[in-house]
């Protein structure tokens, strides 16, 4: 009897337990490992070794398991079974573990999915979903991805980021800190742009935590990721992908319109991608200020342009004027976010969005990376010009 005779018996008992949980998943194993000929041969640390090897792969990520647990590892990257790459400290590095075959990688897949009431397969191809720990994945699968499943697992810290610890690590400075936690607190809306793995989710995560434990908020997300546990009257509110039994979907856009119904002294969209940004606009201009968005841009001007862009694709039939002024209107504060070639993560400007003049929407500095004495540096560029919430910050 080898390995796989033994995973091959904890399977079969466990096929015959009623929903075990992880505790009895390791008695059942420990007994297995006990009972097999295989015991004589391993060490203790063997066989605890191999007890933790079985369960990974039977209750959490089986080879990524590793990969998971190391609080170093940003991101895990799955090009198909045996090529598997991970950004660690910033940093890509291809790993020598592999899966045993494409079954096993595929039953992973399903494994994911099914733990959130989603399904991926030749029909449906793509999907995100998330793991219990709030980890985002993403999944595409054969024929789209041409050399076997492909899996993107996007980690988040165990423990709550905040801005002081944002702060210790260089990607913001004290003074613009303290900057947005007032803005956060006074209710002015907040649009976080950067590119892919540049922190908007975790500045936003960090920025949220200044909203008052008083208010009412509503989270809308594609995957659930963001932990807010500073709110005590929270609903939080997550996507659903239409499936073959006639399921319907459930968008963005249909979440936003649902929570205007909810009552919402806040509304937070963990990135807004398509049409439900006209959506978001008219919710913050008819009374609902305050609220907290990513979206992907290059710098602060691309955001206002990727913010029309998206209005435009509503197929709500606004002319482009109407969407600008919806625009100078809402959106109050951008703060671009970017990843640099070291891996760090750093603020590299904070606008205000002025009015709607000449017929573009102004937008100037308040906060910006300049390079002083040698030094890179969040560096105060401008004042803030409407201040009517801000009575006696300044």
């Amino acid at each position: 009897m080898d390995a796989y005779d033994i995973r091959a018996q904890v399977l079969g008992t466990l096929s015959q337990m009623n929903d075990p949980d992880d505790e009895q998943v390791r008695s059942v194993i420990d007994s297995c490992i006990f009972d097999s000929p295989l015991r004589s041969s391993l060490c203790v640390e063997g066989r605890r070794r191999l007890a933790k090897e079985l369960f990974d792969e039977i209750r959490r990520l089986g080879v990524l398991s590793a990969y998971l647990d190391d609080a170093d590892v940003t991101e895990i990257m799955v090009n198909g079974p045996e090529n598997i790459f991970i950004e660690k400290n910033g940093r890509l590095v291809r790993c020598d573990r592999r899966f045993e075959s494409p079954r096993a990688l595929e039953d992973l897949i399903q494994q994911i999915v099914s733990d959130v009431n989603r399904r991926v397969n030749e029909a449906s191809p793509i999907v995100d979903a998330r793991l219990p720990g709030g980890e985002r994945v993403n999944i595409v699968l054969e024929p789209i991805a041409l050399d076997g499943p492909v899996m993107t697992i996007r980690k988040f810290s165990g423990r709550m980021m905040s801005l002081g610890a944002l702060i210790e690590n260089g990607s913001i400075t004290q003074q613009a800190a303290d900057f947005l936690a007032q803005l956060v607190k006074t209710r002015y809306s907040i649009i976080i742009s950067g590119g892919t793995s540049s922190g908007k989710t975790t500045l936003l995560g960090c920025l949220a935590g200044f909203v008052s434990e008083d208010e009412r908020v509503v989270t809308i997300e594609d995957s659930a990721e963001l932990h807010l546990p500073g709110l005590n009257n929270i609903v939080r509110l997550e996507t659903r992908n239409s499936d073959l039994e006639g399921v319907k979907s459930v968008s963005v856009r249909d979440l936003i319109k649902a929570s205007l119904r909810m009552r919402p002294d806040r509304i937070i969209v963990g990135e807004v991608r398509g049409g439900e940004a006209v959506d978001l606009l008219a919710a913050l201009n008819t009374g609902h200020e305050g609220a907290l968005s990513t979206l992907h841009a290059n710098n602060p001007a691309d955001t206002i342009k990727r913010l029309e862009t998206m209005c435009l694709m509503s197929g709500v039939e606004l002319p482009l004027a109407a969407i600008r002024g919806q625009i100078a209107s809402a959106v109050d504060i951008i703060v671009q976010v970017s990843r640099f070639h070291d891996g760090r993560r750093r603020v590299t400007h904070i606008c205000e969005v002025g009015g709607y003049v000449d017929g573009e929407v102004e937008i100037h500095s308040l906060f910006e990376l300049c390079t002083e004495e040698g030094n890179v540096v969040l560096k105060k560029t401008g004042e803030l010009k409407n201040t009517a919430r801000l009575s006696g910050y300044y």
